[in-house]
């Protein structure tokens, strides 16, 4: 008899469970079959001898299962008394990972050796205006990267400071909107939709007003209203004020200020064409996290599309180009490309390739040692591209106490007149600049505590040639153009690699030679070691006696 009821409860409970496989409905109709049923039916078995571990099914219950006129005929349901899961079937789609067609890349290579700018295909008009400044022959950069961003490709710009990435980006733009525009097949000018066409984005208020100046500089006196600065610690009405009444094309800013104005509903760019990130591994740090997702989401976005996360593809979109710009490429900078841009390329001096052919590094700390090599060497070989390459360096071992005065030695050793002096922290600045100006050396420091005037004030004076050594910190290793600084300074050294390249970035701009000297103390000269390890330069070491520069032998 136990034997009898344990079945019954099995019967029970397999009944139950078919629910899951079967839908509610029908196991509810069974359950209620069992009951009219009763338990003293199944409680006798056509054959007392049967195995206790039999299975049991419908049938042995003295029922008979039944589809439901509602349910499809091709549905298909299993013996419950068997438990087996009903076959399930996968859509194709899921069994085969989806390949996207690329567009075959088609750049014509023989533009990478353009030797005037009429051959890269730019208007006329703008063509005249880069004549009037003077500016005739493309870097190697920029003979890659105009044509390349005239095909509508969302690119990343990888070239060493100083050899004009700005205009790199620009022309092409100019030549797409505003007044310097392509002229169409048909000779007429395409007319100007209001609106902004183009947002460039830039981690400091320096070189978002350098940025500013050059667009000034190619649109004219009488047309550089429709460019506007939208940079932190600036007035925020005055520059709201300026974009409903100029109706700029062109928007300038920093991260923060931009997100704040677009907010307040001030700043319209979902019919935007351009997106430009400018030293685009710095605006990937955290403190940028937040604003740069609201530039991300509505610059250039449809009306109607729903926001995505920061981390999803949030720069797909058909009607606006992402270019992304660096003196370095980490693979963090890799990774945000493909998740903001289109297949994007990667344009460096004459060469472009798509940024997937890119290898990807190991996952983290369980990645194999040659995978740790290749992404070492990855972020290794972006610093070293950003160099100039007309630079020297040196390193000079010193005491604490005595560098402010190796300082001076090196200056008046090198005959430097326009020299910047890197320090890690914002105190030691203002001491450093008293030393100097009492050995009769003009100076004068620069950080972010200054107001915006301030620093202003002092960037044009150096520019001017009234002063000749500026103490900074890391500030201004990112987008300080100086053409005639000749010589770098590290005072402090720097934390990695790639911070001195940045850092060596600010002489030896568009060809022009320059040196950058190091002055460390003993315990430090492990660190700058592992830095020309990395960097795969020469950096010497070297002494300052009777007014000169003697590079000496290093000692074992």
């Amino acid at each position: 008899m136990e034997l009898i009821i344990g079945q019954t409860h099995s019967g029970v409970l397999a009944l139950a469970s078919s629910r899951s496989l079967h839908g509610g409905r029908f196991a509810l109709r069974c359950l209620s079959a069992l009951r009219t049923t009763g338990f003293h039916k199944a409680a006798h078995p056509k054959n007392s001898t049967e195995a206790p571990d039999s299975s049991l099914s419908l049938s042995s219950l003295g029922l008979k299962p039944q589809i439901e006129p509602g349910r499809k005929k091709d549905r298909s349901f299993v013996d419950i008394g068997t438990l087996k899961p009903a076959a399930t079937k996968v859509s194709p789609a899921r069994d085969k990972p989806i390949k996207l067609r690329k567009a075959k890349l088609q750049i014509d290579e023989s533009l990478f050796s353009a030797k005037s700018f009429a051959e890269l295909g730019l208007s006329p008009r703008l063509i005249d205006r880069l004549n009037e400044a003077g500016l005739t022959v493309p870097t190697d950069v920029q003979s890659v990267a105009i044509p390349t961003i005239a095909q509508k490709h969302d690119v990343v710009v990888q070239s060493f400071t100083g050899s004009g990435k700005t205009l790199a980006y620009l022309l092409p733009i100019l030549s797409e909107v505003g007044p310097l525009k392509r002229v169409s097949d048909d000779g007429m000018t395409p007319e100007q939709k209001p609106g902004i066409d183009a947002v460039i984005v830039a981690p400091s208020r320096e070189l978002g007003m350098q940025i500013v100046r050059e667009v000034e500089r190619l649109l004219g006196p009488a047309e550089k209203k429709l460019v506007q600065q939208l940079v932190g610690g600036a007035n925020r009405s005055r520059q709201e004020e300026a974009l409903k009444k100029n109706k700029p094309i062109i928007v300038v800013g920093t991260p923060g200020r931009i997100a704040e104005i677009s907010a307040a509903g001030k700043l319209h760019t979902h019919g935007c064409q351009f997106l430009v990130l400018d030293e685009v591994d710095q605006l990937l740090s955290f403190n940028y996290r937040e604003d740069m997702h609201r530039i991300l989401e509505h610059v250039g976005r449809r009306s109607g599309t729903k926001p995505s996360g920061i981390m999803g593809p949030l720069a797909r979109r058909t009607d606006r180009q992402t270019i992304l710009v660096s003196a370095t490429v980490p693979f963090s900078v890799v990774r945000a490309a493909r998740n903001w841009g289109r297949d994007p390329l990667l344009v460096r001096a004459k060469s472009v390739v798509p940024l997937d052919s890119l290898p990807a590094p190991g996952p983290g700390v369980l990645a194999s040692n040659s995978e740790t090599t290749s992404t070492t060497s990855s972020v290794t070989q972006g610093a070293t591209e950003s160099l100039p390459p007309s630079l020297k360096h040196y390193y000079c071992v010193s005491k604490i106490q005595h560098k402010v005065d190796t300082l001076r030695r090196c200056v008046h050793a090198l005959d430097a007149q326009t020299v910047i002096v890197f320090m890690n922290n914002t105190k030691p600045l203002k001491d450093v600049v008293f030393k100097l100006e009492a050995r009769g050396i003009k100076a004068e420091e620069l950080h972010g505590d200054l107001s915006k005037l301030a620093r202003a004030t002092t960037l044009k004076k150096f520019k001017e040639g009234e002063l000749r050594v500026l103490v900074t910190n890391e500030l201004s290793a990112r987008g300080l153009d100086v053409p005639e600084c000749d010589l770098v300074v590290n005072l402090d050294l720097p934390t990695d690699s790639i911070h001195y390249a940045h850092r060596a970035g600010r002489t030896g701009r568009l060809g022009r030679k320059g040196n950058v000297v190091t002055i460390c103390e003993e315990p430090e000269v492990f660190v700058v070691k592992k830095l020309r390890r990395h960097l795969g330069v020469g950096i010497q070491p070297c002494e300052f006696t009777e007014g000169k520069l003697v590079v000496c032998e290093e000692e074992e």
